[in-house]
């Protein structure tokens, strides 16, 4: 079959250019669908946004739903209704915390660079996350249950982290401690680094290093007195 001068064959032409019948008769290609992990991490990634901003009561799932380019439906099938979402929330961004700190303790360091390590990850990541740490204190905190329950078994979490640390430390001391009874300065050291990031998002010109020293000046000065026996009494 003869074409006219200049004029390529149909199996030459690019699909643009194909007769309409032809192009029809072609498969259409499929479209990729997206692991349900991904689109999770899409849709918390998005509610954490959303609730940092405008808090629970406030935070839209349309604004959710917007941020995070999925349907409505789609995001009460995947994590549930708006209070399940945040409980999710919750959830992801305690065990992201706890899992940054947990990595920065390298167990092979002299204790106090442990503790100073894990306390530095602390504000580094919520530097990083401001509306992470929005979400999972000040929101959670305010909520009541089951919200704040979930904030409670987070504190738990990061108390038992501590409190191993600070038992380790003692283990060469004359009169070693026992881990349930390193838990209250475990819980005191938890508050405290809880005050001081509550207080650090009201006064953003300090920086994540230089919080991270003075809050480990002020544990380790007298914890590390008390490792060599030395204790404080009343008079």
């Amino acid at each position: 079959m003869h074409h006219a001068r200049g004029e390529r064959p149909p199996e030459e032409r690019p699909p643009d250019e194909q007769p309409p019948s032809e192009r029809s008769e072609r498969p259409k290609p499929k479209s990729r669908r997206l692991p349900r992990s991904v689109r999770e991490r899409q849709i918390l990634d998005a509610a954490v946004r959303v609730f940092a901003e405008h808090g629970f009561h406030q935070a839209a799932m349309d604004e959710i739903s917007e941020a995070a380019g999925i349907s409505k439906p789609m995001i009460y099938a995947y994590l549930g209704a708006k209070d399940e979402l945040f409980v999710a929330c919750i959830r992801r961004e305690a065990s992201r915390l706890i899992e940054a700190i947990g990595e920065a303790v390298d167990e092979s360091l002299a204790t106090d660079e442990q503790l100073w390590r894990g306390l530095r990850a602390f504000f580094e990541y919520v530097s990083d996350n401001r509306a992470s740490w929005t979400v999972l204190h000040r929101q959670a905190n305010i909520q009541g249950e089951p919200f704040s329950g979930e904030l409670a078994e987070w504190r738990d979490r990061a108390v038992a982290l501590i409190a191993s640390l600070l038992t380790r430390a003692t283990a060469a001391a004359e009169q070693p401690v026992q881990t349930e009874q390193m838990e209250p300065f475990a819980a005191a050291l938890v508050g405290a680094g809880e005050s001081m990031m509550d207080w650090w998002l009201d006064h953003p010109e300090h920086t994540a290093d230089g919080l991270s020293r003075r809050l480990m000046n002020l544990v380790w000065m007298g914890f590390g007195d008390m490792l060599h026996g030395h204790r404080w009494k009343p008079s």
